[in-house]
């Protein structure tokens, strides 16, 4: 449920949980019962997981400045699964 943020002429910023778009222009402040009105505030996305974050940053900077590399990226050293020891002994190439 969203957070919407309202304020209030005497007590300040006031805090409200209600259903995403239902939520009225104006409250009744809980401390003094003045109307408080809603205030527009960016999205509290610092809350958020911060890979998705960035995984969201970087397709956006993507669509503008997209990276460019010289050379494909190096392959892994090593096996890329662990070997099962059972076939351990056998020959590699």
């Amino acid at each position: 449920m969203p957070l919407y943020a309202y304020r209030c002429g005497a007590d300040g910023p006031v805090d409200v949980m209600r259903p995403m778009g239902t939520a009225p222009a104006v409250v009744p402040c809980p401390t003094c019962g003045a109307d408080a009105a809603k205030m527009i505030t960016a999205p509290r996305l610092a809350l958020a997981d911060r890979r998705k974050v960035a995984a969201i940053d970087r397709a956006e900077a993507s669509r503008t400045e997209p990276a460019v590399v010289s050379a494909p990226p190096p392959r892994p050293v090593g096996p890329s699964r662990p070997l099962d020891p059972r076939t351990a002994a056998l020959p590699r190439p």
